[in-house]
């Protein structure tokens, strides 16, 4: 038995199983972008998009009286907060793993999705006028619930599989509390938070692919019962906030559409149930495409 003709093999860990597939990652991109421009055009081209909004962010003051200082505190760490965390474990990971080329990817991604903010608030132009009572000043994306989705795609791509699931339904609550923070204290409305996870996961849905095809030895997955991180709860839960939020802000619209509801805060948990089911939702999907192409892939 010749043993010498396959000793080159093992100098590429990792090269044994099927290379992953783009087109789940570059569909994935796609989807964001299409949802970021149709966030935009509903929410700031339209009537009812802008009446439903601008509601939300003016019966937020109802929330703001009752928890604005909490909120706002929140609201002022936050920048720092995200860099800090998402620098602390990329770092950690890149030192303890050596995963080089998957920290310097998701830093880049990182980069990208915060400049992408920058640019699409500067160069959109202003809201037009819709006979909605309204500023005109774009405010779409959200920068500071970009920065916060941001740093936590970063840490969810360097992670390896079996803490993604833990760490996506951490990181997702954690963008999502940021962006609901910017609701409450009428920094933004709910259009501009969802606007900022699609662009942040365009970034991250590219990034994944590079991260998957430059480092398959440590992409395997081992299945769920491996560690507590990899267990379904995580996704099950991550699936079922993203159900109850959508349905929930549906019934609550619903309720108060071309009727003479005396509610002060409909529109207010309709914009959260917005941004809950927008932010888990795409948790819950960055989630099985980081993991399923890997499961058991190389057979360890």
């Amino acid at each position: 038995m010749n043993t010498h003709a396959a000793s080159p093999r093992p100098a590429l860990p990792g090269r044994t199983g099927a290379r992953v597939a783009a087109w789940p990652f570059l569909t994935a991109a796609l989807i964001s972008l299409a949802g970021l421009i149709l966030s935009y055009r509903f929410f700031v081209k339209t009537t009812t998009g802008q009446f439903i909004d601008e509601s939300a962010l003016v019966e937020a003051v109802v929330a703001r009286a009752r928890i604005g200082t909490q909120t706002a505190q929140v609201l002022d760490y936050l920048p720092v907060t995200s860099v800090v965390i998402a620098t602390l474990v990329v770092l950690f990971v890149t030192l303890a793993r050596r995963r080089w080329k998957a920290a310097g990817i998701a830093i880049v991604a990182m980069a990208g999705a915060n400049l992408s903010t920058q640019l699409i608030k500067a160069f959109l132009p202003d809201r037009p006028d819709l006979g909605v009572n309204t500023l005109t000043l774009n405010s779409l994306p959200s920068g500071h619930s970009t920065l916060a989705a941001s740093a936590a795609a970063a840490v969810f791509l360097v992670v390896s599989p079996r803490w993604r699931p833990a760490a996506a339904f951490v990181g997702g609550s954690y963008a999502i509390m940021a962006g609901i923070s910017t609701l409450i204290n009428q920094w933004h409305r709910p259009a501009d938070v969802v606007a900022a996870f699609f662009v942040v996961a365009f970034w991250a849905a590219l990034a994944a692919l590079l991260v998957m095809r430059s480092g398959p030895a440590w992409n395997v997955w081992l299945g769920s019962g491996e560690h507590w991180a990899s267990a379904r709860g995580w996704s099950v839960l991550t699936g079922l906030m993203t159900v109850l939020a959508g349905v929930a802000a549906a019934l609550i619209y619903r309720s108060v559409v071309g009727t003479e509801s005396g509610s002060t805060v409909s529109f207010f948990l309709v914009g959260v149930g917005q941004i809950v089911m927008v932010g888990y939702g795409l948790t819950f999907a960055s989630t099985l495409l980081l993991t399923l192409p890997v499961r058991r892939r190389n057979g360890r």
